[in-house]
């Protein structure tokens, strides 16, 4: 093996142009450790058939090894999909104002848990409070890390151990395998399931409270509807009775929204303000859903309830961090100015207008010079809304291999995620964010480039 001998050593390799750059950019740790296994892949690899390679391969080797090493694993997309609370790709996109109060407070030090007049330790449980407690007619409030962390601090402190009724039409389970039985179960209460799959009774309530309980839960559907003979007793009938019984009820009432669905043509969707206008104790929901926010689990109602929640010890494992108390606290305020349609991306999504969309999907058909505009359906995603859609129109790109092209938009930088229907490529304005357009037009041409290399596209092109 006298050929290994040949190969440069690795000192040689950092006196070179290329090495010095790579330790300016990554620092010489790990330009050095790049060299090292990229040096010993060589040997591990050689056949006198081959030959070794030379210099500037291996440096290039090298490199290629540090970007794979310093490439980030998350990274902005472009959805395209039409889904506006996709949960693979983050869910609710966030308003400036809510980047900016991030930014703000991420980049020095900042009063979490400092209290200004005082001048001596604080509480970070109080950020966000007063702005919840004003929008929602709650008593108190609390946010932990998300809705399922909610659900679970709520019934270890308040049914360990405890009785807690359930009715079987909402033992839902909803996406990443979280299911509502397995969170009783983890946090200690006894999972008592009444009525049937598809229809309960205030009788069964009545019936399982004969015994003793810690509280009623009331679970919304979220991500699925019962249809046909069904039927359940309406939170007021619930909530008078677990208030005869001298026990809380609990809704846990997922999306959270603060806004009326009606307003744009959509089903109701429970409000928290109406379940706390029902009396209901404790309301918990996402921050990141239907409100728009952060990913966060918002609890609200009795003073006296919520007081026991913070003094749990689960509540420090699972509370907010200071960027997602600031980006939650910009969300709210968006509420309280009447401004939530303009400012919060998921609802000035929802609210904008097919015409606008179908002008949207022309100027990108013109701009690449193929595609049709089609009608199409936008979806909520995120387990809000099951079942409900949004008109809006659609740009279709036929294709030869839709889910090579598919592939090949996912490798843009930045990626696109499209869908395919009725075996054609279709991208839904609706998700794609304003500021997003140009690298979707560009994203797009140098796919369709590569999949037709004899048509000349501009690449560069600017909306």
């Amino acid at each position: 093996m006298s050929e290994l001998r040949q190969l440069p050593s690795v000192e040689q390799l950092l006196q070179t142009r290329q090495a010095a750059e790579d330790i300016t950019a990554y620092g010489r740790p790990l330009t050095l450790e790049a060299l090292r296994q990229t040096l010993a892949v060589v040997r591990q690899a050689f056949s006198e058939q081959d030959g070794l390679p030379g210099e500037q391969a291996i440096l290039q080797q090298a490199r290629d090894r540090l970007r794979e090493w310093t490439a980030p694993s998350l990274y902005p997309v472009i959805n395209a999909t039409g889904v506006v609370l996709h949960t693979n790709l983050g869910r609710a996109p966030l308003s400036q104002a809510a980047i900016q109060a991030i930014q703000a407070t991420s980049q020095g030090y900042s009063n979490l848990e400092y209290d200004l007049g005082k001048g001596q330790r604080g509480s970070r449980l109080l950020h966000a409070e007063s702005l919840l407690t004003h929008l929602t007619g709650a008593e108190a409030a609390l946010v932990v890390n998300n809705n399922a962390a909610a659900l679970l601090l709520i019934l270890s402190a308040l049914a360990s151990r405890k009785r807690a009724v359930i009715s079987r039409t909402q033992l839902v389970e909803v996406g990443g395998g979280f299911r509502i039985p397995e969170v009783m179960a983890q946090s200690g209460a006894r999972l008592v399931e009444i009525g049937a799959t598809n229809r309960v009774h205030l009788s069964d309530y009545e019936n399982a409270l004969a015994e003793p309980t810690a509280l009623v839960l009331r679970a919304h559907h979220s991500n699925f509807r019962i249809i046909g003979f069904t039927s359940e007793p309406g939170l007021a009938e619930l909530v008078a009775l677990a208030h005869r019984h001298g026990l809380p009820l609990v809704h846990d009432l997922g999306s959270g929204s603060l806004m009326d669905t009606a307003r744009y043509g959509l089903s109701h969707e429970p409000t928290v303000q109406e379940s706390i206008k029902a009396g209901v104790d404790l309301v918990c929901f996402s921050g990141d859903k239907l409100l728009g926010g952060p990913q966060a689990g918002i609890i609200v109602g009795r003073l006296d309830l919520v007081a026991k929640l913070r003094k749990h010890p689960l509540a420090r494992a699972i509370r907010a961090d200071k960027l997602c108390l600031a980006a939650l606290s910009a969300t709210l305020l968006h509420y309280l100015k009447d401004e939530a349609d303009r400012e919060i991306p998921v609802w000035r999504m929802i609210s904008e207008t097919p015409e606008s969309l179908r002008a949207r999907a022309a100027r990108w058909a013109g701009e690449l010079g193929e595609g049709e505009v089609i009608e199409g359906q936008s979806a909520f995603g995120g387990g809000s809304l099951p079942e409900e859609n949004l008109p809006t129109f659609l740009l279709a790109l036929d294709v030869a291999q839709p889910n090579r092209f598919l592939s090949r938009l996912r490798q843009a930088s930045p990626p696109i995620v499209a869908r395919i229907q009725d075996d054609r490529v279709v991208l839904d304005p609706r998700t794609v964010l304003p500021g997003e357009e140009n690298a979707l037009l560009i994203g797009l041409k140098t796919a369709l480039s590569a999949l037709r290399p004899e048509k000349k596209r501009l690449i560069t092109g600017t909306l």
